[in-house]
């Protein structure tokens, strides 16, 4: 995170200048970099005009200032197994996980004052105005009760709410222009599901809520920490939560085998309780919503802003898509597919039998019989590899159900944590309890 202070546009007209600007310096450097190659008697391609390093730079920097549905619309466009977007638009997103500049201090004091109110100090022992995290629509401060209690104090930044729709069209527009969304793919409703997240995930209210609903749901779980809410303390625009110590959950590359695999073991088995108990379900699978505390030996889980309830019949349909993936019965998992909300539309026999394998091969851990070794493994790369091959067919504009949408990214998130920390689970064991086979 950056340690420059900026002060955040906040009115609509302000920030749509800045994407308009954005796209003139873009344009600008285009035609120079067209002349420059030209007259080396070379012949450039639009697209690799557009696509220089200095022009991703350009848009990076450009969407983490803006911050909030500027930095999460690229997030939520990837999140179909990334097979949509090309690998410029990856980079662009690599760059925006941590180079947002914090607020200006007096901003934030007039965040925390529309949100606690003008005597907000009078609540806190004392308040640290260096923000100790950033993310895409707030920044984290540490701070104490008046009763000595450490706490961390999330802060919306501000004005985000009244941008998020102006930003997800802006930003998809840029990012077409720029030309790293194919001109044939149609990602409207995902522009639309995007707003309604956004929507969410700023109402911090809500995500008090489903805090302290998901830590009543773990309590005295013996491997996670989940961090009290204080709801006096909160607001739509403020979250205040129990500061918890941990270390970030990628320090476990170098950790034993058996601490690895328990704590990846512990990730997985939440996953299907969220899914077939609790029917609520973290779907954010940033490596950041997770810690390790090593004093207590557990995960220390963070961020409840993308929680999202599923109702009996989508998590009925992926019990009996899990069985028939166990089972090997191609028709039971059409069925189930169908029931969580698949082929809706249209489609040719030929692309959902491609459909019904990419799902099979999803699941190849859960079929594996004994440890599967997520560490030798390449099938997050296979399922990349498949699912692009079918997004290219022509004429193939099938979108599955956004509760499936999300779900599959929060799978695939945990695989990939699990290939980092080259972790050996038998996912199978894990899941067959939730089966009633």
């Amino acid at each position: 995170m950056s340690d420059q202070e900026s002060k955040i546009p906040t009115h609509r007209l302000s920030r749509i200048s800045q994407f308009a600007s954005l796209a003139t310096r873009i344009g600008g450097n285009v035609v120079a970099e067209g002349t420059k190659q030209w007259l080396k008697g070379e012949r450039p391609q639009a697209k690799d005009l557009l696509l220089t390093p200095s022009n991703i730079k350009r848009v990076a920097d450009q969407l983490a200032h803006l911050r909030g549905a500027a930095m999460k619309v690229g997030q939520m466009l990837s999140m179909d197994s990334g097979d949509l977007l090309s690998p410029e638009l990856t980079e662009i997103l690599a760059r925006l996980r941590s180079d947002a500049n914090p607020m200006l201090s007096k901003q934030l004091n007039g965040a925390l004052e529309q949100g606690l109110g003008v005597n907000w100090k009078q609540e806190f022992l004392s308040f640290n105005f260096k923000p100790i995290a950033s993310a895409s629509i707030g920044q984290v401060h540490q701070a104490y009760t008046d009763d000595g209690e450490k706490i961390a104090v999330k802060v919306q930044y501000p004005s985000i709410r009244n941008s998020i729709d102006s930003d997800v069209d802006n930003v998809a527009t840029l990012l077409n222009i720029v030309g790293v969304i194919p001109k044939d793919i149609d990602v409207k409703s995902l522009l639309e599901e995007a707003k309604k997240q956004l929507h969410a995930e700023a109402n911090y209210q809500l995500e008090c809520h489903y805090l302290t609903r998901y830590k009543a749901h773990l309590d005295g779980n013996p491997s996670f920490i989940v961090p009290k809410a204080y709801s006096n303390l909160s607001s739509e625009t403020v979250l205040t939560m129990e500061y918890v110590e941990g270390e970030t959950i990628e320090t476990l590359i170098e950790a034993p085998q058996v601490l690895r695999d328990r704590v990846m073991r512990s990730l997985l088995e939440l996953l299907f309780a969220e899914l077939f108990e609790f029917q609520l379900v973290q779907t954010d699978p940033n490596f950041a919503n997770y810690l390790y505390n090593h004093q207590e030996s557990k995960v220390v889980l963070l961020d409840f802003g993308a929680t999202r309830e599923y109702s009996d019949q989508i998590s009925t349909g992926y019990q009996n898509a899990f069985r028939a993936v166990i089972e090997d019965d191609h028709r039971s998992l059409e069925s189930a597919l169908t029931q969580i909300g698949f082929f809706s539309q249209t489609i040719v026999e030929s692309q959902k039998q491609a459909i019904l394998d990419l799902v099979s091969l999803a699941c190849e851990p859960m079929r594996h019989q004994g440890c599967y070794d997520f560490g030798q493994s390449d099938l997050a790369n296979k399922i990349r590899q498949q699912g692009t091959a079918l997004s290219l067919q022509e004429n193939y504009w099938h979108t599955p159900p956004i509760d499936a949408i999300f779900l599959h990214r929060k799978i695939g998130g945990l695989y990939l944590l699990a290939a980092k920390l080259k972790a050996r689970i038998d996912i199978q064991s894990l899941v067959m309890p939730y089966l009633k086979m």
